[in-house]
């Protein structure tokens, strides 16, 4: 394993050789031949259907992984699908998901779909991907995912055949006979032809391929940008940005004795790229608690006693995950685990303080993006750590902070907030998108991606997120379009004006907030406005929390709505009451290096300790306001 404890260190490995010059694998399928040719008896993916700490266990060894995976690349390959047709699954975490992961990218385009998205948005996906094949579960008791594949399946004619995956082979005993007797009807009215997974890919050769796998670079993936509202943005990804993320955890992270527990979705890059990727890379053994991961039906109050079971070293995780984990008690030998891992979101420093006085062990907050087939930066696991940061740019990851002027863009000094900007073997240039008018204006010199997220370098080299440039709102790792909720809320008669975005929350990172401009002599009530957003929002993440009516929304000179006015009000409203007159926001200011800061001061007598503590549950920078407030 390479060092990677600091800038230098990503320096040297830099100057080893140039990346193109490395001797990595140059398809997925290439790359899972060796790990098996390393590793072939060792265990590489295990998933247990139901949350216990004896659950009954599926474990493959890589031998068995690259057996399936070659027979289904083959099933694909039979079905019609060549390099440049489209593959989609939509599929909670099991064994086969991987499988379908890695199969599909090596037969054709794999596409996965989020199964939280309603049918409309995985209909328009299917259709903007051409994806020809699908697969799916069968329908099971306690999950929609069958009747959600169904409804989508009649919005888009082009897929042809249908595969259904059917988690009740790892049901043992009496379960698995009852569910045949209480699965719930589907009823379809698409004309793909639906064939059983397991039947269809098993009936393949599964000890060579039946096609070429040519040596040489393509698209592979579509992923769709994480949205749980509004058509979502589709990123192509290259096999080199795949292997890429397989290079860096292999080489600087993982080894052929970890296990990572991952309860992350399959649907995301974070799990499929920097996780499985790297296990792969390095022969790391790859772990998925219930198919709806940390969702899952007890999985939080069993989940140090799965640490146990599964001797994990790594954990995966998320800020909304471990705010949950810190409120349950360590109740198991967790001593194996090394590191935590944790993205999506930003990470309160409150947080991590409670979650390593739990446990012993520090998180490795990191930053990636779909659209750079993920990884960008990191906190060395075995370096310093700068807590609220996330970290250091991985080696071949060229970060700049750039801002857009009229003569073109400007590097911004050590410490100056800017536009994010990165370009990297994961960054497709010029081609990000699937949709090619979205890739316009995305690039600053034609080849570094515009993040759309606000941050800073200090002057060790770490990488700081100080606000997001777009406006979309993040609650638990989930896109939510602003729009939607604006949409919903302007179709109320009496609403005249509408502007949504996120609150800042200690668990979820962000809740949607509304600010609202009635028509002048509304006598529209809070309640029948929130009414209005549950009756006409159809994503229940994206109804908001807090719906605030003012007399006018701040706009600027051209009139568009001024929305950093806004976030300033939402984060003076959420610490003022949780402070409860402890302590006061004297003001919300845009700080020039730290973002959108608050400034907080302390009422006579209050605990300043127990104040900060507080507010260090928040992703929210804030500051002393002074000698006034002490």
């Amino acid at each position: 394993m390479t060092r990677f404890a600091s800038k230098a260190d990503r320096d040297r490995i830099e100057s080893e050789m140039p990346y193109a010059e490395r001797r990595e694998p140059r398809t997925l399928y290439r790359l899972l031949t060796a790990a098996r040719e390393r590793h072939p008896g060792a265990p590489a993916l295990s998933f247990q259907l139901f949350s216990g700490p004896a659950a009954r266990a599926c474990t493959l060894t890589w031998t068995e992984l690259h057996e399936r995976v070659t027979e289904t690349a083959n099933l694909f390959r039979r079905l019609g699908i060549g390099p440049t047709d489209t593959i989609a699954y939509l599929l909670p975490n099991c064994l086969e998901t991987p499988i379908v992961l890695l199969a599909g990218a090596t037969a054709g385009i794999v596409n996965p779909i989020n199964p939280l998205l309603d049918a409309e948005h995985i209909a328009g996906i299917l259709r903007e991907t051409r994806a020809r094949v699908l697969v799916t579960l069968r329908s099971m008791p306690k999950s929609d995912v069958a009747q959600k594949a169904a409804a989508a399946l009649a919005l888009a004619p082009q897929v042809h055949t249908v595969l259904q995956v059917d988690l009740a082979r790892y049901l043992g005993g009496a379960r698995r006979l009852i569910v045949p007797l209480v699965r719930p009807r589907v009823t379809a009215t698409h004309k793909a032809r639906v064939l059983d997974f397991e039947a269809a890919a098993s009936a393949e050769p599964h000890d060579r391929l039946t096609f070429d796998d040519p040596d040489e670079d393509r698209v592979a993936a579509y992923f769709h940008t994480g949205g749980t509202t509004g058509m979502p943005k589709i990123a192509r990804h290259q096999y080199s940005g795949m292997i890429y993320n397989g290079f860096l955890g292999g080489s600087l992270l993982f080894r052929q004795t970890d296990v990572a527990l991952c309860p992350l979705p399959l649907f995301h890059v974070f799990a499929a790229y920097p996780i499985l990727m790297s296990c792969i890379h390095s022969g790391a053994h790859f772990v998925m608690p219930t198919p709806a991961g940390y969702r899952g039906e007890g999985v939080m109050d069993n989940f140090w006693k799965l640490v146990e079971r599964w001797q994990a070293t790594f954990l995966i995780t998320v800020p909304t995950a471990v705010a949950a984990l810190v409120q349950r008690p360590v109740d198991a030998d967790v001593s194996t685990l090394r590191t935590v891992i944790s993205g999506s979101a930003p990470l309160p420093v409150e947080l991590y303080n409670r979650f390593k006085a739990a446990t012993g062990v520090g998180i490795a907050e990191g930053y990636g993006l779909t659209e750079a087939t993920c990884l960008v930066s990191c906190n060395p696991v075995d370096g310093v750590r700068k807590i609220g940061s996330v970290g250091l740019p991985l080696p071949y990851s060229h970060v700049r902070i750039l801002r857009a002027g009229p003569d073109g863009f400007h590097e911004c000094a050590p410490d100056e907030s800017g536009e994010i900007c990165v370009s990297s073997p994961g960054v497709f240039a010029g081609s990000t998108y699937v949709q090619a008018d979205r890739n316009r204006d995305l690039f600053a010199e034609g080849r570094f991606l515009r993040t759309g997220d606000l941050g800073r370098i200090d002057a060790d080299g770490y990488l700081w997120i100080t606000g997001r440039a777009k406006d979309l709102i993040i609650r638990g790792g989930h896109n939510i379009d602003p729009a939607v909720i604006e949409n919903g809320l302007i179709s109320h008669p009496d609403v005249v004006a509408v502007a949504a975005i996120g609150q800042p929350d200690k668990v979820a990172g962000e809740l949607a907030c509304a600010y609202v401009q009635l028509r002048h002599g509304a006598a529209t009530t809070l309640a029948e406005l929130a009414d209005h957003a549950r009756a006409n929002i159809h994503e229940r993440a994206a109804v908001p929390r807090h719906i605030e009516v003012l007399d006018e929304l701040p706009m600027t000179a051209v009139g568009k709505v001024f929305k950093p006015a806004l976030r300033r009000m939402a984060v003076a409203r959420v610490l003022d009451d949780e402070l409860k007159g402890s302590a006061r926001v004297t003001e919300v200011v845009e700080d020039k290096a730290a973002g959108l800061t608050a400034r907080i001061a302390c009422m006579p007598g209050a605990d300043r300790d127990a104040v900060a503590r507080r507010l260090g549950e928040y992703a929210v920078r804030w500051e002393w306001a002074g000698r006034s407030g002490d």
